[in-house]
């Protein structure tokens, strides 16, 4: 089962469409279960909720197969604190996805670690989909120290 999530704070149309879309061509044979948020599409190949509570929220990453998400931090995190292999867009400011284009850098910097994997247009997203089937992605190496070591500096750098 593929579980596609985008978040509930804003909706993410193009994203779930291009998910929808790639179903309806026959693209993937997999089970998809999508939490929309405040979508206004609403998809006519997989099943869907708006929202999910922690508890099924955690229940469905925990099933899936493979994850499709939004490029926020909570996702990619979740996706690979599980090693899922994860499939981001990054929501756009041009589009009123969000409310600048941070998406897009996080979601560059994953992948360039190997993490995930980015359609960066909802034309790249299928051929992602399918790509999803044999990625495996690189485990994240937290790096505590080097991370006290860069808030220091920012905060020494106060008191100057």
């Amino acid at each position: 089962m593929i579980f596609l999530t985008v978040g509930t704070l804003f909706p993410f149309d193009r994203l779930v469409k291009a998910v929808d879309e790639a179903i309806r061509a026959h693209l993937l044979n997999d089970k998809v279960f999508a939490q929309i948020g405040k979508s206004k599409y609403k998809p006519r190949n997989m099943t869907y909720a708006p929202t999910l509570d922690t508890k099924n929220f955690d229940e469905k990453i925990k099933q899936a197969e493979y994850l499709i998400s939004h490029a926020g931090i909570g996702s990619i995190t979740a996706a690979l604190s599980l090693n899922k292999p994860l499939l981001v867009m990054p929501r756009l400011k041009r589009f009123g996805e969000h409310v600048n284009d941070h998406q897009l850098g996080t979601a560059r910097k994953f992948e360039k670690l190997g993490h995930i994997l980015v359609a960066y247009t909802e034309d790249e997203v299928p051929k992602k989909m399918k790509q999803l089937r044999s990625f495996t992605p690189k485990p994240r190496k937290v790096q505590t120290e080097a991370v006290v070591n860069r808030i220091s500096t920012f905060l020494n750098g106060l008191q100057k």
